[in-house]
């Protein structure tokens, strides 16, 4: 939700900074997220505490439109990291899900696209994350794969300027830190798991 998170769980979370606790009522995903697009409201947790978070999450997206995408966190032969540079932001490539699409096919797809690469490596599924965002003036869930990948060497990149990325980069695992001071809060706990 823009750059605050919800966050569901069945335990408390150690490393939260700026958390606000919630209670059931107060759950209405599309009043945190029209909420959280204050200047004020920029960073703030929000954090729920259920026995059953997995529930409590199915029953509160519902009747949501769930949008699917795919993307990659890429290494390369020498150990670095791919992300790329889209809208300002620090972030790793990903895109929608075709109809008929295979989520990681798809994720292959979107970063073979977005970074003018070959992937020769799709692992296992890192993480899930969600957003919600405003589409043609509806509030929509995204929900998004993310796969361990790898490729050879360390091949030229080419941002896809039409998706309005204008940087794609190798960063090496020591350098990582640095993005998280301009990246997406799911990008930025992307990158703590791999630091």
């Amino acid at each position: 939700m823009n750059e605050s998170q919800l966050i569901l769980a069945d335990f408390l979370p150690k490393k939260l900074s700026i958390v606000q606790t919630i209670g059931l009522q107060e759950i209405d995903l599309e009043k945190l997220f029209q909420g959280s697009k204050g200047k004020h409201a920029k960073g703030i947790n929000y954090l729920y505490i259920h026995p059953d978070a997995e529930k409590v999450f199915k029953s509160l997206v519902q009747n949501m439109t769930i949008i699917k995408a795919a993307g990659g966190l890429v290494r390369n032969g020498e150990g670095e990291f791919l992300f790329i540079y889209r809208l300002g932001k620090w972030d790793l490539p990903k895109g929608k899900v075709e109809s008929d699409e295979k989520m990681r096919k798809a994720a292959v797809r979107e970063v073979e696209e977005e970074c003018g690469i070959k992937v020769d490596y799709l692992g296992d599924k890192l993480t899930t994350s969600y957003h919600m965002y405003v589409l043609r003036g509806k509030t929509v869930l995204k929900q998004t794969n993310w796969y361990n990948m790898g490729v050879n060497k360390s091949p030229d990149l080419i941002p896809q300027l039409e998706e309005d990325i204008t940087d794609a980069k190798w960063i090496k695992k020591k350098k990582l830190g640095e993005l998280e001071e301009n990246t997406y809060p799911l990008i930025a706990h992307i990158i703590e798991k791999i630091k």
